[in-house]
């Protein structure tokens, strides 16, 4: 039977699974492992010693961030077969304990701020996951992306002005305080420059 397919991104929220994973010879085998294989695979292919690999990959094992997905014969032997967890890692601010980027930063145009509610979602996401997972349901989650070339800074600010209306009035008109079992939703829009290297633009839908 074939392994189900690993989910493309998950994250990582415990001190000690993202010390780990940044372990610079475990991220060669993290991404190896994207497609399963053994131990033994992954130090052929890294030309490197079976047993330092070995090591590593229990090491990725014990942290939750490689699971096994069965074996293989390899001549006379029966190889273990691992897989990583996910295709790719995002991790959480709470990793980072007191460090992690807080909300002190108020400014709503501060770019500090920016990267505090950033950090705010991937803290939540992380925490709902596993309220989802735990009990086999699908995380209900929106992602709305899009990009807009402003021709002067007047255009950019009107449109800033514009758009905190419109979630305003929305919020306003959806919003019913006398729900008691309704879901409370968080949204937050974010706006930066588009790097440099970046080129197209894409959409999100709901995941």
């Amino acid at each position: 039977m074939c392994p189900t397919a690993a989910p493309s991104i998950a994250i990582i929220d415990g001190r000690k699974a993202a010390a780990v994973a940044l372990h610079p010879l475990r991220l060669r085998i993290l991404e190896r492992l994207r497609e399963p294989d053994s131990a033994a695979g992954v130090a052929r292919a890294l030309s490197m010693p079976r047993q330092r690999v070995t090591y590593h990959v229990r090491e990725l094992e014990r942290a939750g961030l490689l699971e096994s997905v069965g074996e293989r014969k390899k001549g006379n032997c029966v190889e273990q077969l691992v897989r990583a967890t996910a295709r790719s890692y995002v991790i959480a601010p709470q990793a980072l304990g007191e460090v992690g980027a807080g909300e002190a930063i108020r400014d709503q145009f501060s770019s500090s701020y920016l990267l505090a509610v950033a950090g705010q979602t991937l803290r939540d996401v992380a925490e709902l996951r596993k309220r989802a997972d735990a009990t086999g349901k699908k995380l209900a989650t929106l992602t709305v992306q899009t990009e807009v070339r402003f021709a002067t800074a007047a255009d950019q600010h009107a449109f800033a002005e514009a758009l905190s209306e419109a979630v305003s009035r929305l919020a306003s008109e959806y919003h019913d305080e006398r729900a008691a079992a309704g879901r409370v939703f968080r949204f937050q829009v974010m706006g930066y420059p588009r790097p440099a290297s970046a080129s197209g633009s894409s959409t999100g839908g709901s995941a």
